[in-house]
This record gives structure tokens, sequence and C-alpha cells, in this order.
């Protein structure tokens, strides 16, 4: 049985689903986008991510909305403003939040407190940023 923690699901255009092969680090994703580039800005990568310390990198998703989806621990999500600004969402057990499409965001976790998230993600065109 596929543990989203450590083996990602993909929804596909056409109402499909699949488990991906197990997450071995950065690389992971190129391979992820080229085996579901058929799914364009369609497709969506859902994952589970434990968090024992803030980001260090701001991303974004230009092309599509992302779920964040906190189920233990505490997150504080950071989304940048098109003016500059900032907007922070702290997020508990069972609370979301949306980052829309073309906003920067990254997390903060407060000090001794591991967060689990689950994030569904359209992950065409990512970016990432040092914090």
């Amino acid at each position: 049985m596929p543990r989203l923690d450590t083996q990602f699901a993909h929804l596909g255009r056409n109402a499909t689903a699949t488990v991906e092969p197990p997450f071995d680090g950065m690389a992971w994703y190129e391979a992820y986008t080229q085996r579901h580039a058929a799914d364009g800005i369609e497709g969506r990568l859902v994952s589970q991510y434990d968090f024992g310390e803030s980001w260090t990198s701001w991303e974004v998703h230009p092309h599509g909305a992302e779920l964040v989806i906190c189920t233990a621990g505490e997150l504080t999500l950071i989304q940048e403003e098109p003016d500059g600004g900032t907007t922070r969402v702290t997020l508990h057990p069972g609370d979301y939040a949306i980052n829309p499409p073309g906003v920067w965001h990254t997390a903060d976790v407060p000090p001794g407190v591991t967060a689990t998230a689950i994030f569904i993600t359209a992950g065409e065109g990512t970016q990432h940023r040092p914090r």
C-alpha cells in the first residue's frame, strides 16, 4: 500500500489518478514533469511533507492554485502580495489555505513543532528563490 509521505500521487486529465515512484530528492520533480507532460497545466501533484523547521526558500506556481491542508502541528503560510506586502495564514490540523497562481509563498514552523501538510499542486513551471 503506498504512503503519501513517501510515494506521491498524480491527478491527471480525464479524472485519472496514478501512484508515483518513491520520492528520492529534487531530481524526482524533473522526472515527474516529464512523465506527465501530456497533462500540461491540468495535472496536479498530491504530496505530503513533514516540516521540523521553517522553509529556507520561496516558491511560486504560475499556472494554477495550490491547496495546502495541515494535518498535524502548526505552520504559517506567508504569501507575497503583488505590491510586495505579505499575508500570513496560520494553519492547525484540519485547516487549509490556497496559494493563488503566481503568488510567491513560504512557510514558518514554530520552534519545537513538527508540522505535517498535504499539498495539491499545479506544479508545471514551479520556481524557487532563496528566502
